[in-house]
């Protein structure tokens, strides 16, 4: 070979070589400011947009098997793509947070209510249900299995509220809502299976 056939081929070298470290280090830049902004979201993405969350791993997993492999051009390319991926999963866990606190909101009013009705309830049904356990004889229209089975619904509707309670204490007000909500809902048929009046 020549010699400046050699010095052309040292040159190709070191500019193919310049241009492949530029391509690395652009690609490591934008791969790193797409994985800051996740992590910054990560955890209340996992709670709020878990869906959106594993879209956005999974195509920067892929970004990051192009980068192993050198591919670093396809790498700067499919950045923009993953960072409006990142921008839409950022605004999907505001708009969760904002419902989230919407109904811890909602959940702790009707828990205002619910701890005042449903107490007195389940006041008014055992009060009933000691009275009749005193009793010879049962009302007209209420036989033993009946009465036995309005004491067992009776039991579930407290332990309905008892966990209602807990849940509320412990932090979990939109779960002890629900919970609270069913003992309300079986209050009426304990009721007219125990022969009360209507509350």
């Amino acid at each position: 070979m020549r010699p400046y056939n050699v010095l052309l081929a040292v040159v190709a070298a070191a500019v193919l070589a310049t241009g492949c470290s530029q391509q690395k280090q652009n690609a490591d830049k934008v791969l790193e400011s797409v994985e800051t902004s996740l992590a910054a979201i990560k955890d209340d993405a996992a709670r709020y947009a878990p869906e959106g969350l594993k879209s956005v791993e999974s195509q920067l997993a892929r970004l990051k098997t192009s980068y192993e492999n050198q591919e670093y051009n396809d790498v700067i390319a499919g950045t923009p793509q993953l960072r409006k991926a990142v921008d839409s999963l950022a605004a999907a866990v505001e708009s969760g947070k904002a419902q989230a606190s919407a109904a811890l909101a909602a959940a702790r009013k009707e828990w205002d209510s619910l701890s005042v009705e449903v107490p007195r309830m389940v006041e008014d049904i055992q009060s009933r249900v000691d009275e009749l356990s005193k009793q010879k004889r049962l009302p007209w229209g209420l036989n033993k299995d009946e009465f036995a089975e309005a004491k067992s619904d009776f039991e579930i509707m407290k332990n309905q509220w008892t966990e209602a309670s807990s849940e509320y204490k412990s932090g979990k007000q939109t779960k002890a809502v629900e919970k609270a909500r069913i003992a309300r809902e079986m209050n009426e048929d304990i009721r007219k299976q125990l022969k009360m009046k209507t509350a």
